[in-house]
């Protein structure tokens, strides 16, 4: 994808920063309205094509707990960064922790009471994140038991679910810290709640192909630059690369795949390196020189699927969205998206504590 064919300007930092985060919001909407669904009954309620379009539903668009512990992970983020902008050394995982304990307590969840009661933050007053939409049970689980996981010592150690990739966007966009650092913050992060390699090292590809593109990278460049540095750790995960390098291979045939191989070539998603997989194959299957047709066309590919429709939908709508900038995002999306106001809250949140 060349952003000189595109019809907008290379995007500012802020575009991208409310982009990824918006953009993924809608690809989390559209795939949550059929998340649970065979590709039989999506094709049966909304035709051949699928679901396309947010004027298909027959309510107002809502995200899933994927939007929501993305937009957690921010604010664990902003935080651990207000207390370095104060002066004061933080623990990064401890703040991100405490956020989702904070996120697991609008689910209505018991928690172990050797669990810390966090401080109210501005995110968790917003009622439109309250609601329970289909959260993960590791993620439940992992939070509940009150133990603060590690690599070392994992909460759900043989658990790969796609609930670590899913809300991992934000650490690619934190500027001016490595790449070591985004793997070691994104990854420490996943081990809160998911203890398989897998599942750490995928939240980090997707975290480092975050970074790579608001760096400037086209999209396929991001991925492969990713792929290689997480190869290149002591730690395996030999089933990403699998699913990745597929993706990319798969990606530049001169046809699309169906959605049926879709899920025999890539998996459905619901463990993290497919979501990561199937997400970046609809992104560069569909590539195009308009850009909120790109965005359009990635989408539905990304969530008419028998499988996690929001994940992949929102994984496809973050890449896109960090690359393009909020003016890719179709218009009439966001106008039929809930809580809009809220995630662009949590972006300028965010931006208020790396650019000042």
């Amino acid at each position: 994808m060349s952003l000189e064919a595109s019809s907008l300007a290379v995007p500012s930092f802020e575009s991208r920063v409310h982009g990824t985060l918006l953009g993924g919001a809608l690809g989390d909407a559209l795939g949550y309205a059929v998340e649970f669904d065979r590709l039989d009954a999506i094709r049966a309620r909304y035709g051949s094509a699928g679901l396309a379009s947010f004027d298909q539903l027959d309510d107002v668009g809502q995200f899933s707990d994927d939007t929501q512990m993305t937009l957690y992970t921010v604010d664990g983020l902003v935080d651990a960064l207000e207390w370095a902008n104060d002066g004061v050394a933080a623990d990064e995982i401890a703040c991100l922790w405490l956020a989702y304990l904070r996120w697991l307590a609008t689910q209505d969840v018991a928690v172990s009471p050797s669990a810390p009661v966090p401080q109210p933050r501005w995110i968790d007053g917003q009622e439109v994140l309250r609601r329970r939409r289909a959260p993960g049970n590791t993620c439940l689980s992992g939070l509940a038991s009150g133990d603060m996981g590690t690599v070392a010592r994992p909460v759900n150690p043989d658990s790969k679910g796609c609930g670590t990739v899913m809300r991992s966007a934000p650490f690619g966009l934190v500027p001016h810290i490595s790449r070591e650092a985004v793997y070691k913050l994104s990854s420490d992060a996943a081990s809160l709640t998911h203890g398989h390699p897998s599942a750490r090292l995928s939240a980090a590809a997707f975290s480092l192909m975050i970074q790579n593109i608001v760096a400037g990278s086209d999209v396929r460049t991001a991925a492969i630059d990713a792929l290689d540095y997480v190869n290149g750790l002591p730690t395996k995960a030999p089933e990403l690369g699998d699913r990745l390098e597929a993706a990319l291979r798969l990606s530049s045939e001169p046809a699309p795949l169906s959605p049926e191989t879709l899920v025999t070539a890539l998996g459905e998603g619901w463990v993290a390196e497919e979501a990561l997989a199937v997400g970046l194959y609809a992104v560069l299957a569909t590539q195009c020189s308009e850009p909120t047709e790109h965005f359009r066309k990635a989408i539905a590919v990304a969530i008419n699927h028998s499988g996690d429709s929001d994940s992949t939908g929102s994984i496809a709508g973050n890449i896109l969205g960090a690359y393009y900038g909020e003016p890719a995002l179709p218009a009439e999306w966001l106008g039929a998206l809930e809580g809009t106001e809220v995630i662009r809250g949590m972006a300028d949140r965010l931006l208020a504590v790396t650019t000042g």
